[in-house]
């Protein structure tokens, strides 16, 4: 076996503590388009706790997707300006809580070596646990590193992405970005210059600043959660997306949902220049 494959199959940190507040709550929310309509009730119930009539403040599920922003399993040393998201899948055991103090436990779950020129894609997994150590949500996120690869990892095939039913959406919701929006997401924690700075975006081949795809993982979250979860966040037991092409702030994000029993089967796409954007979602309800 290479040294590369088992340096990086053998990360691993535990005990990672981080803390959040209301505020980074809030913060996410707007940073995935929550709250546009300063009217809208069940919306501002993610992004203000109210004053007058004082509410409970909601938090979005995928914001466990920033709550440890940081964890992870060690230095994997990539290049990074060829780094891209490749799928998230987050568990959520237990609603997450409007404030804590957390432990992240991170690892490495296994290495896909494509070969000399083709990339390798690293799947690696982060356990959110609150004070009592009890698991709050479990994330698995896979990067593909397009710059790297052909170490002489072993032949291993990635398991098969959710299938999406063949049939006609059941439910088809447009979900309008703001020009300004990948500025405001990244301050929930992801300052890639990829998604701010228009000379680096070019450098990585791209003709302006793109969309943080966990951005638009959010946005797809917000779209089960203002249909069939009917803004219940403590509904969702699981949320999978595969990334396929990013989106450019100010686009209109286009989802498709189908669903069958608890399962949501969706894909987002953006009209405007003929793209799929995100594949094989599945968002599990209970």
């Amino acid at each position: 076996m290479s040294a590369r494959y088992e340096e990086l199959k053998g990360l691993k940190n535990l005990g990672q503590k981080y803390a959040y507040t209301d505020r980074e709550v809030m913060l996410y929310a707007y940073g995935i388009g929550l709250g546009a309509d300063p009217m809208d009730e069940k919306e501002l119930a993610f992004v203000n706790e109210g004053t007058l009539t004082p509410r409970p403040l909601k938090v979005v599920p995928t914001f466990a997707s920033v709550a440890a922003w940081g964890a992870g399993p060690g230095e994997m040393n990539l290049n990074r300006v060829m780094v891209v998201d490749g799928e998230r899948d987050i568990t959520f055991h237990q609603p997450l809580p409007v404030a804590a103090h957390i432990t992240a436990d991170s690892s490495v779950v296994e290495v896909y070596d494509k070969g000399k020129d083709k990339g390798v894609v690293i799947a690696h997994q982060t356990v959110l646990k609150n004070e009592k150590g009890e698991k709050l949500a479990t994330l698995v996120a896979s990067r593909f590193a397009r710059g790297d690869g052909g170490f002489g990892g072993p032949s291993l095939t990635q398991p098969d992405p959710h299938k999406i039913p063949s049939r006609t959406p059941d439910k088809t919701i447009d979900i309008t970005t703001r020009p300004d929006q990948a500025l405001v997401y990244r301050l929930c924690g992801d300052r890639n210059p990829l998604h701010s700075d228009p000379e680096f975006a070019k450098k990585a081949g791209f003709p302006r600043p793109i969309l943080h795809g966990m951005c638009t993982y959010g946005i797809t979250c917000r779209g089960v959660l203002q249909t069939y979860a009917d803004y219940d966040a403590s509904a969702f037991r699981q949320h999978v997306a595969r990334f396929s092409s990013p989106v450019y702030p100010g686009e209109t994000v286009t989802m498709d949902l189908w669903k069958d029993g608890n399962t949501i089967s969706f894909e987002a796409k953006v009209k405007s220049r003929g793209v799929t954007v995100i594949k094989n979602g599945k968002t599990v309800l209970g």
